[in-house]
């Protein structure tokens, strides 16, 4: 096993483990490593500290299996609580796919009824939904399986 420190076009930096640099160049070609943050298919390696070993006999600090632990804790119940969200985005709203933009201003401006929708927006309908002031949020969307 390998883990890399990924980068997405929109500078989110997080950790990803493969099987091997094999499968990293795999899954990045076809485009299946996805942001945790903001979904972008976009990712790319980013520069990475090398990890020395100092040899069998120095155990590591308590301090800083302590904040790894930590941070593992924290990774768990954030992808746990992003899981349960598209969960429930899932099971209440309608998906719309790409015509997220046009649905969200039918909704705005009264043309069809009032529902919540969820779908796919470019960055560019994102920013002209926000300068017409309406309101909708993006999500984090997890993959349904690790990288």
């Amino acid at each position: 096993m390998i883990v890399y420190s990924l980068r997405c076009a929109n500078d989110h930096v997080f950790e990803a483990w493969f099987r091997d640099s094999a499968a990293y160049d795999r899954q990045a070609a076809t485009r299946t490593v996805v942001c945790p943050y903001c979904g972008s298919k976009r990712v790319g390696k980013a520069p990475m500290a090398p990890r020395l070993a100092k040899g069998a006999s120095e155990p590591p600090s308590a301090p800083a299996a302590d904040k790894k632990d930590e941070r593992s804790e924290l990774y768990r119940e954030a992808r746990r609580i992003l899981t349960e969200l598209r969960r429930h985005v899932e099971t209440h709203c309608d998906y719309v796919g790409s015509r997220f933009a046009e649905e969200a201003r039918k909704i705005h401006y009264g043309e069809t009824k009032k529902r919540d929708i969820y779908g796919e927006a470019s960055p560019k309908e994102a920013g002209d939904l926000k300068d017409e002031g309406i309101e909708f949020q993006r999500i984090p969307w997890l993959p349904r399986t690790d990288s």
